[in-house]
């Protein structure tokens, strides 16, 4: 599949999976509630130090999946197995950390008595301060849960997540109500866990999210795999034939930019053309030929949102 470059500044991490052994999985899951399918055969592979991305719409099946990996649920039919074994065992337990939506937990206690509370379930937990650096929790450790503001609340969270410093960790939509400095203060622990080693299965609406942070991406829709692959390739795949985006102020012609190769739509608002290219460094090399005027140029590479929405929609 062909690479498409991604938005500056965004990404800054390794653009592929890593060749590494499957640590879990499922094979075949099928979920039925009722008349419900939740989950429709799916299959998943979770690898060493990968960070996943389990992207798809509301209703897709993301947290069901998750629960099966968990052992918050049995499937209807097929398997799930984390480090070779039943998720329910206690020996695959103590070796993942989860971070859920649903999570509540009492607001009376203090930071610093939840972190020494998490940490008491398992055998070798991270040291409290080592919790505490990684969650950004610093100044915040003596108090009560309650009284934390919403991104405060995700950042215990995550800390609590890592507490038996876990070899698989789940994050569902990790980042909620975070600014945008905790926002990419997160990113670079979680890029952090992954180069340790760590497995990291991330569910998120921030498709930026997704984006800066994955190594692969998995897009389901109606509890099956409708894509898979980096997201360089999940971009190239569903917008491949639409191309990159040149934004600027032009003399030229609607009708001479349609002449130019491999151009697939050009678009004027006001004084701005954006002109859609697949072969963009062809299209500004003749558009600079014949406008010496051409000004405020900007390139872009298409977004996952626009592949997450033409995937999603069409199945």
């Amino acid at each position: 599949m062909a690479t498409v470059t991604v938005l500056e500044g965004v990404q800054d991490r390794v653009a592929t999976a890593p060749a590494a052994a499957r640590i879990a999985g499922l094979d075949g899951v099928v979920k039925q509630y009722g008349g419900t399918r939740a989950l429709d055969g799916l299959s998943l592979t979770l690898r060493r130090g990968e960070i996943l991305a389990l992207l798809g719409p509301n209703g897709a099946g993301k947290s069901t999946a998750i629960r099966c990996l968990l052992g918050l649920i049995a499937p209807t039919s097929g398997s799930v197995r984390v480090f070779g074994q039943d998720p329910r065992d206690p020996a695959a337990r103590v070796r993942i950390g989860a971070m859920l939506q649903v999570a509540r937990i009492p607001e009376v206690m203090t930071v610093r008595e939840h972190i020494d509370l998490f940490r008491s379930y398992y055998p070798h937990p991270l040291p409290e301060a080592e919790i505490v650096r990684i969650a950004q929790l610093e100044g915040i450790a003596n108090k009560q849960f309650g009284t934390l503001s919403g991104g405060q609340k995700q950042r215990v969270l995550f800390g609590l997540a890592l507490a038996g410093d876990p070899d698989l960790i789940f994050l569902d939509e990790p980042t909620v109500g975070m600014d945008i400095e905790a926002r990419r203060g997160l990113w670079v622990q979680i890029r952090s866990l992954a180069a340790r080693g760590k497995t990291v299965l991330l569910t998120t609406h921030y498709l930026e999210e997704a984006d800066a942070l994955a190594h692969r991406i998995v897009v389901i829709n109606k509890g099956k795999i409708v894509s898979e692959g980096t997201p360089a390739e999940i971009k190239s795949h569903a917008t491949g034939a639409h191309g990159r985006r040149i934004r600027c102020h032009t003399a030229m012609s609607d009708e001479a930019l349609w002449e130019m190769p491999t151009v697939t739509d050009v678009a004027r608002q006001g004084s701005v053309v954006t002109v859609t290219a697949v072969d963009a460094e062809v299209v500004l090399r003749r558009m600079f030929a014949a406008d010496a005027t051409l000004s405020n140029l900007e390139v872009t590479s298409p977004l996952l949102e626009d592949a997450f929405l033409e995937l999603t929609s069409t199945n």
